[in-house]
């Protein structure tokens, strides 16, 4: 069932969200050769408890850390632990908190220092998906106009999105009704209605679409070793069209579907 939030509760939401958004900056700056992928984890913790909120990864359905940092072929849900980041790495960064009862779950990715043309091309082609998505997230469209948008733009530049993990629905819960795949065709049901929350984000990789889980039961990676990327924002639908609650520094996180 979907749960449709007044507009008390999206202002809630767009609170976590703009909590979320301020600690990717320092994340994504703290992506440098040498650091370990715990000290990322540790930045966040710290930053998303001084503003009041909870880690919202940490003990979900038992996930160690409180952020996923996932490098290179491993597509999402990477542990931090003590591998150290390598220039030329390509790295994403998937975090979520708890904030007055609601969630707010973001991410990016981040190319250290001197990055490969096609892992260039591979972030910009991803990030571009994202808002291309949300561009689609208009009141009276349909959730499968998303999903099109976001698999066409993707398989146009030659990548693949994953197909085994999707978007989702999100409030008080991080996962809510409805799935949002990164795939599917337009006109596909449900209808989208203002005071819907969607946690849209683009998995994309190089190769192909196929993906394995590793031995720590978590990580995904590639199953081909090509290179993955990852972007996410929190949206709510309002009669006006997708608001954006996890933006930072855009002016009420309203989206034309360009790139940031």
């Amino acid at each position: 069932m979907i749960n449709l939030k007044t507009a008390h509760e999206i202002d809630l939401m767009a609170r976590a969200g703009k909590l979320l958004a301020s600690v990717l900056p320092p994340l994504r700056e703290a992506c440098v050769p040498g650091v370990r992928t715990a000290e990322l984890d540790k930045i966040a913790d710290k930053l998303i408890r001084a503003g009041g909120a909870t880690p919202g990864f940490l003990g979900y359905h038992g996930f160690p850390k409180s952020i996923c940092v996932s490098i290179n072929d491993e597509a999402v849900h990477g542990i931090p632990g003590p591998r150290k980041v390598a220039a030329g790495d390509v790295v994403s960064l998937d975090l979520g908190l708890v904030l007055e009862g609601f969630w707010a779950d973001a991410g990016t990715t981040v190319g250290v220092g001197k990055i490969s043309k096609e892992a260039d091309r591979l972030i910009k082609v991803t990030e571009e998906a994202l808002y291309v998505g949300i561009a689609k997230a208009q009141p009276g469209g349909y959730l499968g106009d998303i999903s099109s948008a976001i698999q066409k733009h993707v398989e146009k530049a030659g990548f693949s999105v994953i197909r085994q993990f999707v978007g989702h629905g999100i409030g008080r819960q991080m996962h809510e009704d409805p799935q949002v795949p990164n795939f599917g065709s337009p006109g596909t049901p449900p209808r989208l209605k203002p005071g819907m929350t969607l946690a849209i984000e683009p998995m994309v990789n190089a190769g192909s679409h196929e993906v394995y889980m590793k031995p720590d039961g978590w990580t995904i990676c590639t199953a081909d070793g090509a290179l993955s990327a990852y972007f996410e924002h929190t949206v709510a639908i309002t009669d006006k069209g997708p608001l954006i609650l996890t933006a930072l520094g855009t002016p009420n996180g309203r989206s034309n579907g360009a790139s940031h």
